[in-house]
């Protein structure tokens, strides 16, 4: 839960860099949230079946539209990607090569786009134990 408000608290930050367990527990929560809004729209009747979406879950996927375009920018600058890389999703097969990217490790050190999050969360880590 905390990756997750780690991506809530830098919701419209596209510098820096990402770590694959704040992308990943970002989406798997926003893919159960939306899931249990779809649910709630069903049962109070705001769904729209010929759209596939309901009020609340318009509304939930509105509002998290910034944070997960941020999050997914910073996991590219992770893996040493361009930003702009996240307009493939755009495309019909071309997107999955954002999957690819959003599966592979960090560039180890530092590179462009800032220090390695794995090296500073280690760091910190130590810190505290010492």
């Amino acid at each position: 839960m905390n990756w997750y408000l780690e991506a809530w608290k830098k919701f419209a930050v596209f510098q820096g860099r990402a770590r694959r367990k704040e992308y990943w527990f970002f989406a798997l929560i926003n893919v159960v949230v939306v899931i249990a809004l779809v649910m709630a729209d069903f049962a109070t009747g705001t769904l729209n079946s010929e759209a596939g979406i309901g009020l609340l879950s318009g509304l939930y996927s509105l509002a998290v539209l910034v944070p997960s375009l941020a999050v997914s920018v910073r996991r590219l600058h992770d893996v040493g990607r361009s930003g702009w890389w996240v307009l493939l999703a755009l495309v019909p097969l071309l997107g999955l090569v954002i999957l690819v990217f959003a599966l592979m490790d960090s560039q180890p050190g530092d590179n462009q786009y800032g220090p390695n999050p794995k090296g500073v969360a280690a760091t910190a880590a130590a810190a505290q134990t010492a």
